[in-house]
C-alpha cells in the first residue's frame, strides 16, 4: 500500500512521482537448478557473451550482452537445442527510464517441452539483425515490431508497416506515442480521403473511444440497430436504455433511463 502524502493543494506540487505501476519482480532461480537449461545454456555460452541468466516461470531467460549475437544464438537454438519455434518476438519502451529498447524473443522446443527468451537492448535509433532466414515466423513479427516501435531489421526481405498506413506518423507502442494519437493521426482519414483543404468543413475525427453517442448516427451506426448515415432517429432501441439485462441478478428496483432523475442540484 502506497504511504500517505498530505495532498492539500495538491494542484500546486508534484506528489505522485511514480505514475506508472511497477509490478513486484517475478523470483529468479539459478540455472543450475535444471538438467536441461544448464546444458542449454553452457551451449550458448561458448559462441555469445551472455550478461545475465536465470531462470523465471519455469523458462530460461537469457540477456545477452551484444545484440549482434542473436543470430548466432539462434542457429544455435534451432539446428543443435531443437528450439524450432519463435513463437513471439517484440520490444518494450524503457527509453524514458534507461534510454534503451528491450528486444525479446520467446523459443519453444517441443522435444524438450521447454520455453526460453533471449533478450537484448539498444539504443534508440539503433538496428536488429533479421532473423528471417532462420525463422520465417519473424517475417511479421519484425515488420509489427518496425511498425509499432520503429526498430529497423537489417536483412529482412519486406521490411515496411504491417498494422498501420504506410504514410503514418510516429509508432503507436512508443510510450511517447499519445493516446489519443498525435495530430497527424487526427486529421489522417480527413486529409488522405477529402484533403487537408476540407478540415473546417469535415472537423477533426473523434479519437475518445470511451464517448459513443447512441443517437449520433453521422459517426456511428447506432448502438443495438443499423441506421443510415445522418438518419434522425426518433428513439433509441430499448434494449441499449436497460440497465440490467434479462434473466440477471434481480434487483429490488430495474434500472432504466425512463425512470432516471437527473439531480439540478446536489441534496
Amino acid at each position: 500500500m502506497r504511504t500517505y502524502q498530505d495532498k492539500s493543494n495538491a494542484q500546486a506540487k508534484v506528489y505522485y512521482k511514480d505514475r506508472f505501476f511497477v509490478a513486484p519482480q517475478v523470483p529468479k532461480e539459478e540455472v543450475e537448478s535444471d538438467e536441461v537449461f544448464s546444458k542449454d545454456l553452457a551451449v550458448i555460452s561458448k559462441k555469445a557473451k551472455v550478461k545475465e541468466a536465470y531462470i523465471q516461470k519455469g523458462q530460461l531467460v537469457i540477456i545477452l550482452e551484444n545484440r549482434h549475437d542473436i543470430v548466432t544464438v539462434a542457429k544455435l537454438l534451432k539446428e543443435k537445442l531443437t528450439y524450432t519455434q519463435l513463437s513471439e518476438m517484440s520490444a518494450n519502451d524503457f527509453l524514458a527510464k534507461s534510454g534503451e529498447l528491450e528486444v525479446f524473443y520467446q523459443f519453444l522446443s517441443m522435444d524438450k517441452r521447454k520455453r526460453l527468451r533471449v533478450k537484448y537492448s539498444i539504443k534508440e535509433n539503433q538496428a536488429i539483425d533479421s532473423l528471417y532466414d532462420i525463422y520465417k515466423s519473424a517475417d511479421w513479427a519484425e515488420r509489427e515490431m518496425y511498425d509499432m516501435l520503429g526498430i529497423v531489421s537489417n536483412g529482412h526481405p519486406n521490411l515496411k508497416r504491417i498494422l498501420m498506413p504506410d504514410d503514418w506518423t510516429g509508432h503507436p507502442l512508443r510510450k511517447s506515442y499519445p493516446l489519443q494519437g498525435d495530430e497527424d493521426a487526427q486529421w489522417y482519414e480527413i486529409d488522405t480521403i477529402f484533403g487537408k483543404e476540407h478540415r473546417e468543413v469535415v472537423g477533426p475525427e473523434i479519437r475518445d473511444t470511451k464517448r459513443i453517442d447512441p443517437k449520433d448516427t453521422e459517426h456511428f451506426a447506432r448502438i443495438g440497430k443499423e441506421v443510415a448515415r445522418g438518419a434522425n432517429p426518433k428513439e433509441v432501441d430499448a434494449n441499449f436504455e436497460e440497465f440490467q439485462e434479462e434473466g440477471g441478478v434481480p434487483l429490488i428496483t430495474k434500472f432504466s433511463k425512463k425512470n432516471q432523475k437527473i439531480l439540478s442540484d446536489r441534496k
